[in-house]
């Protein structure tokens, strides 16, 4: 077999997303003496190469599926054109669908982050506890540690998932990504600081 086969293999039998990198490690890992070593000593840069020009030829074919690069590696995806045919095949699932108000908050976070509560609700103008309790249990989310300033509030920045979920290779593939990161947004008010402790009673 060709290498650009084994890759369609490869990519069609994972269950999920391979890079580059997973795939020229997986053929290294190929017993010696087997018919799989044939392409042991591939390079990776020619594995990206050849699934840029599986994606290509896909395209230009107009099949119904194509070979995607997501951020966690190469998949195979059905074009979305297909949605309304593949969703009869599953009747019963239903895409849940995010609000205005997680969209939103979802979209400050994404571009100012790693960024705190207080400040998203500053952008806002409302609170939003429960928005983004309910961005951290879909897996778009997650905490990223706590802000050096008083109180060490949460601080929040997007996960793998949600660049899988919005077919993103990384952050800088966002919709006007430099400019709205340069854009000035509100900030809440700095905490107060702690008052110095009192000093210890000492004994009479």
């Amino acid at each position: 077999m060709e290498l650009k086969q084994i890759l369609e293999a490869l990519v069609f039998a994972s269950q999920k997303p391979l890079s580059a990198r997973e795939i020229c490690s997986l053929l290294r890992s190929a017993p010696a003496d087997t018919e799989a070593a044939a392409f042991s000593k591939v390079k990776e840069a020619e594995i990206a190469a050849l699934l840029e020009q599986i994606k290509i030829e896909y395209i230009e074919g107009g099949r119904g599926f194509q070979l995607a690069e997501q951020a966690s590696g190469w998949q195979l995806v059905t074009d979305p054109r297909a949605a309304p045919w593949v969703r009869l095949l599953y009747p019963e699932a239903r895409p849940t669908r995010l609000s205005g108000p997680a969209l939103e908050t979802l979209a400050i976070i994404a571009y100012r982050q790693p960024i705190t509560r207080a400040d998203i609700e500053a952008v806002r103008g409302v609170a939003v506890d429960g928005v983004v309790q309910s961005l951290l249990d879909r897996n778009l989310i997650r905490i990223a540690g706590r802000a050096e300033i008083p109180g060490r509030p949460l601080l929040y920045e997007t996960t793998q998932y949600f660049l899988e979920h919005f077919g993103l290779k990384n952050l800088d593939e966002m919709p006007n990504c430099e400019e709205l990161r340069r854009v000035a947004l509100p900030k809440a008010e700095a905490p107060p600081a702690p008052p110095p402790q009192a000093a210890a009673e000492t004994s009479p």
